[in-house]
């Protein structure tokens, strides 16, 4: 017998199979892909210090913007670096109404990513369960839901926003639920593409012969499976909604004056524009750009992270 006959016949061993790359957790995985990217890391950095510089906004901030007692109105309209009168300086200058706009800076953004972060929430559970539901169900149920997402995506989100805002009028409550209306149909579409491939996979076969109900099905088994898209799309609806907030605020139908926004800050910039007080409303235009830029730049490198197809 040759030598090659003698050492197929041999018997394998453990040590000898190839070895297996631990399984790595999700959320390791996507630190790691944000950490190792440029501009991945860029982002993830803009808006982490945003979001701690809005979480201590009290402590930060010199003044309260909205609190009328610590404004000075004789303290309007001053340039970035200005000292009042009462030895206050103001690092950014002030608005038309004496407000530190450092301050207003600061309390714009908790506004801004209150708001952003609850509406895309409260959507991403309204949407997921919608298309969970139209995958599973399918039929009429799904022609049903299908065709209610065609219709709302067929209008202008900002169209639709105006709209329910004129009815509801102003406050955060309101433009959450305007928010929410505007975006929960892209979270359904998004699930429902993905359930459906998920509902066709063995482990969901093996899994009704195990006769589990219907919802632990779908919940505990084809919802983890639908998480990385769904994760890319809520990290971009955060930053759409954070952007349509501000367009409607600057337009004057969304939050009221007396709370903090940056759409209302640079709206009450935007008539001193061509009078030299650029500061009024330039500075809280890049506060805006800024977290909205980080936002995206953290989303496209997720959508790379968790998509094995687009991996570097």
């Amino acid at each position: 017998m040759s030598t090659a006959a003698n050492q197929s016949a041999a018997p394998r061993h453990d040590d000898d199979e190839l070895p297996v790359a631990p399984a790595v957790h999700p959320a390791l995985r996507i630190v790691r892909g944000l950490l190792t990217d440029a501009l991945g890391l860029t982002g993830a950095s803009i808006v982490l210090v945003i979001v701690v510089c809005a979480l201590l906004a009290p402590v930060l901030a010199p003044q309260d913007p909205y609190d009328l007692g610590q404004l000075d109105i004789m303290a309007n309209r001053m340039p970035p670096g200005s000292e009042s009168f009462s030895g206050m300086t103001f690092l950014l200058g002030t608005d038309d109404q004496g407000r530190d706009m450092f301050s207003a800076i600061l309390y714009g953004l908790r506004t801004s990513l209150f708001v952003g972060v609850s509406s895309a929430f409260i959507a991403l559970l309204i949407g997921t369960s919608l298309g969970l539901l139209s995958a599973y169900l399918r039929g009429p149920v799904d022609a049903v839901i299908m065709r209610i997402v065609d219709m709302q995506l067929s209008f202008p989100p900002i169209l639709i926003a105006l709209i329910l805002l004129a009815v509801l009028g102003q406050g955060v409550d309101k433009i959450i639920i305007a928010l929410v209306v505007t975006q929960w149909a892209y979270y359904a579409r998004t699930v429902r593409g993905s359930a459906l491939v998920e509902r066709g996979r063995s482990y969901v076969d093996a899994a009704r012969c195990l006769a589990l109900p219907g919802w632990k099905l779908m919940f505990q088994h084809i919802l983890p499976n639908c998480l990385s898209p769904v994760i890319v799309v809520a990290t971009m609806r955060v930053a759409y909604a954070i952007s349509l907030e501000a367009t409607l605020s600057f337009l004057g139908i969304g939050l009221p004056v007396t709370e903090p926004s940056l759409g209302l800050l640079i709206s009450n910039g935007f008539k001193y524009l061509m009078s030299g007080q650029y500061w009024i409303s330039i500075f809280p235009g890049l506060a805006l750009l800024l977290l909205i830029v980080g936002i995206n730049l953290v989303g496209d490198r997720l959508r790379d992270v968790l998509n094995p197809k687009l991996a570097n």
